[in-house]
């Protein structure tokens, strides 16, 4: 039922119902119903006829404005997504790709070909290429959020991480979907591919634990490796630069951060208490 037909109905009817009443009960009901029972079931039975169809009618209005809603919020994300995009290649990807173009001319001229260094530093450059290029590429496709719950996308993205980086995760969530708000778990699943990154890049490992879980004053994610580990001095000689991306997000958020070596392990951890 379109919108302008719910609203004529809902103007139409405790009127129609009215006018029925008034010429039915004068019609054929006046030998059975005085004037002052009429005049009291009159109300009554507009009431009841409105209580009945109207508020079914609301109902669907209301459900139609969400709806409404809903397009027009999905429709200003999808904008801000394509004009983020446009920034990104416009600006970042270019100026990453005519960086690599130098650093080649540079290699070739100083014969740095052999320089494990300059490789690495090389590699580095063309990884960060390659995922602003995926990150543009994943800003311009709306995610189908009633094909895959908040679950399903965690596990999509975590079957991706280890099909480009051969590594195997051991996944175990438990957060339900409704703890977190959209911002929270578009924050939380970058939070998580930061840390894995990191791991693959510094911890020498090709094993990787995830795990959510709910608290009583919220949920805590932790983010588990048995790696060569990494030590406090190194956090704080802010040596790890996607850590530093991690806090900054986590405080952002309202979350705390942490990182610690215990028993063999390295734990990172994300927690959200609420007060």
């Amino acid at each position: 039922m379109k919108y302008n037909q719910i609203k004529w109905l809902i103007l139409i009817i405790p009127t129609l119902t009215i006018a029925l009443w008034e010429y039915t009960r004068h019609a054929f009901l006046l030998p059975y119903i005085s004037m002052e029972a009429g005049n009291i079931l009159s109300p009554i039975l507009v009431f009841v006829i409105t209580l009945i169809f109207v508020r079914h009618l609301f109902h669907l209005l209301e459900k139609i404005q969400e709806e409404l809603r809903t397009e027009k919020a999905k429709k200003m994300v999808l904008v801000e997504r394509e004009k983020l995009a446009r920034e990104l290649h416009d600006g970042i990807a270019q100026s990453l790709f005519l960086l690599s173009v130098k650093m080649n001319k540079l290699g070739r001229k100083h014969d740095l070909d052999h320089d494990p260094e300059f490789q690495k530093a090389l590699q580095t450059m063309q990884h960060v290429h390659s995922d602003t290029r995926q990150a543009i590429s994943n800003l311009k496709y709306e995610s189908n959020e009633e094909l895959f719950s908040w679950t399903d996308s965690i596990q999509h993205n975590i079957t991706e991480l280890e099909n480009t980086h051969s590594v195997s995760i051991d996944l175990d969530w438990h957060i339900h979907e409704n703890s977190l708000s959209p911002k929270e778990k578009v924050e939380l699943m970058a939070c998580i591919k930061e840390a894995f990154i990191n791991v693959i890049k510094h911890a020498g490992t090709d094993h990787v634990w995830i795990e959510g879980k709910e608290t009583k004053k919220g949920w805590i994610c932790l983010i588990k490796d048995q790696g060569i580990g990494i030590n406090q001095q190194t956090i704080e000689e802010s040596r790890g630069f996607g850590l530093r991306i991690i806090q900054d997000r986590a405080r952002e958020m309202g979350w705390s951060f942490s990182i610690g070596r215990i028993h063999e392990e390295t734990i990172m951890e994300i927690k959200k208490e609420m007060a």
